[in-house]
């Protein structure tokens, strides 16, 4: 399209209040949680392809119990068979915590009202969810009706809400959606709230709930953001009403309406895990709590399992959690990239030198505080993969650190390795091309043992393996190691100066064992060799008769 067209057809004008104060704009961040209300049931599972049966809708209901949600809504009770029997199931099978609301949603007519109130008798803590449409554009096209006669629905509907709640006797308590809030004149959406409020008179003590939803996310968020503003300082009994928002996602921004709108004065939020819903979804609940997080701010829900969370969220739905979705995927704590693994690795080393609050480069928050694994989540190795991701990767798994300088050598052949099956490298894949280029290489000769005698400095009666034959080799130095290295010398009758020598302890399984790390420059290649033992001195031997191997080999 071009662009005349595209302004043509989709150039609209926004509802915002003509009263713009803004307060919300010079506000950081939200400083506590808001009261959340999971629509999982309703929202969510009305957008299912198959949407769920009973046992599924009770186990989801368990899990959304178990991470913390005190608002549950579930379901539309007088749309279907399904949703009627499963609230009746949970009443009925004693399901609902003393602690835990349940919701329900119903239109604005009569008979629907009716059986909505027939479905949660006998349920300890109810809010009824009653709602009808606002907006200019259902208005005119669906209801065909003036803005008089829309609020007298919603007036007639609180009315009757009122009336059977005084008969029941329960613990039933209210709450109004102008469904298409957003795309509503912002004046009349209040002028609609504050008529049912007329009708409910809330209290401090038994609030009512005003909830305004972007049923179609169609403005930036800072509108939104101005729309919740105005009703915030606009709706009548403020101190007796709990403002709710319910963004969907039309745009992509269902996360940012939904702070912005706290920000600017709601009290609650309802939406989903992991944001599912009609068309591109609600706003996503697990993100929005981990934000908090981000932010020192403790969400009251806990995801502290969050994959267990997501598997039995795909198990239960029939939906699949993106790799790259917010905290919950399975990329997203994920460094390929050398630069980012190296940043990642140092950051690591930093928090264990000088613990305090979480700051690690790349990771906003600590995986492990939503179960995830520093070993198989944060860093994993392709050709794109770094010496710091590499060396990260060895020292979380097999406590093997590697020394700075053997870094960029151990870089290229796990490089290769990937470059040439085209593929990620496990761990002990990685592992592997370690020992295979490191530990083992034996291909010459070996070393089964060596005496050593104070004598000359230290005396070392070596015993070398060479072709199958076997010859002891006698040679003094300054050291063992230095002892074994001249014998090597005596024997191959070959040149070169051990030029780089480290010891480290093995950080992971056997906290007896060492590792030595030994390189020799022989003309102008350094070879590597590391050895692996308790006895540090057979580890450095070792590692000597690795080096010495390939230097051999080369010449």
């Amino acid at each position: 399209m071009r662009a005349e067209q595209i302004k043509e057809k989709y150039g609209r004008s926004y509802f915002m209040p003509q009263e713009i104060c803004c307060d919300w704009v010079r506000k950081e961040y939200v400083k506590e949680a808001p009261l959340w209300c999971s629509v999982d049931l309703r929202d969510g599972n009305q957008a299912l392809v198959e949407p769920m049966g009973l046992a599924e809708k009770l186990e989801f209901f368990r899990m959304l119990v178990e991470v913390g949600f005190k608002e549950i809504e579930v379901g539309f009770p007088a749309a279907s068979d399904t949703e009627y029997h499963f609230i009746r199931a949970l009443i009925e099978r004693d399901m609902i915590p003393q602690d835990v609301t349940i919701q329900v949603l119903t239109q604005a007519r009569e008979h629907i009202i009716r059986k909505t109130f027939e479905a949660v008798k006998g349920a300890p803590h109810v809010i009824v969810h009653l709602y009808n449409s606002t907006s200019k554009i259902q208005r005119e096209q669906v209801f065909r009706k003036e803005c008089d006669e829309i609020k007298a629905l919603a007036v007639d509907g609180a009315k009757l809400l009122y009336q059977l709640a005084a008969q029941d006797g329960g613990d039933i308590r209210f709450e109004y959606s102008p469904e298409s809030f957003s795309q509503t004149e912002v004046e009349y959406a209040a002028e609609v709230c504050n008529a049912v409020l007329d009708v409910w008179k809330p209290t401090k003590e038994r609030k009512a709930v005003i909830n305004l939803p972007s049923t179609v996310q169609v403005a930036m968020p800072h509108v939104f953001a101005s729309q919740i503003e105005y009703m915030h300082k606009h709706l009548k009994y403020r101190d007796a009403v709990v403002l709710s928002v319910h963004p969907h996602n039309d745009r992509g921004t269902g996360v940012s309406d939904a702070e912005f709108g706290v920000l600017a004065g709601a009290d609650r939020v309802e939406g989903t895990l992991f944001g599912n819903g009609e068309r591109t979804g609600n706003v996503d609940i697990v993100t929005l709590a981990m934000n908090l997080v981000c932010h020192g701010v403790d969400p009251k829900l806990d995801f502290s399992n969050l994959l267990a969370i997501r598997e039995n969220y795909e198990h239960l739905t029939g939906m699949k959690v993106s790799a790259r979705t917010p905290y919950a995927g399975a990329l997203v704590f994920t460094a390929f990239s050398g630069s980012h693994q190296d940043a990642i690795s140092k950051g690591m080393a930093w928090r264990e030198e000088y613990p305090g609050k979480w700051a690690v480069p790349y990771l906003p928050i600590d995986p492990k505080d939503l179960g995830r694994e520093y070993e198989s989540d944060v860093i994993r190795i392709n050709s794109q993969s770094g010496k710091g991701g590499i060396a990260f990767i060895l020292k979380q798994n097999f406590g093997i650190s590697l020394p700075d300088k053997m870094r960029d050598e151990v870089r290229i052949l796990v490089k290769a390795a990937s470059d040439i099956g085209h593929k990620e490298l496990a761990p002990n894949e990685i592992y592997q091309i370690f020992t295979s280029n490191y530990v083992d290489p034996r291909p010459i000769f070996d070393i089964p043992e060596c005496h050593f005698k104070q004598i000359n400095g230290i005396t070392a009666e070596v015993t070398i393996v060479c072709s199958g034959e076997k010859k002891v080799i006698t040679a003094s130095g300054n050291g063992r190691l230095d002892a074994v290295s001249n014998a090597l010398k005596a024997y191959f009758g070959l040149e070169y100066r051990l030029t780089e020598y480290e010891e480290r302890a093995i950080s992971t399984g056997s906290a007896s064992k060492a590792a030595a790390f030994v390189g020799i420059l022989c003309g102008e290649k350094v070879f590597w060799g590391v050895g692996i033992d308790e006895d540090i001195i057979k580890s450095s031997v070792a590692a000597l008769v690795v080096a010495a191997n390939k230097a051999v080999g080369k010449n």
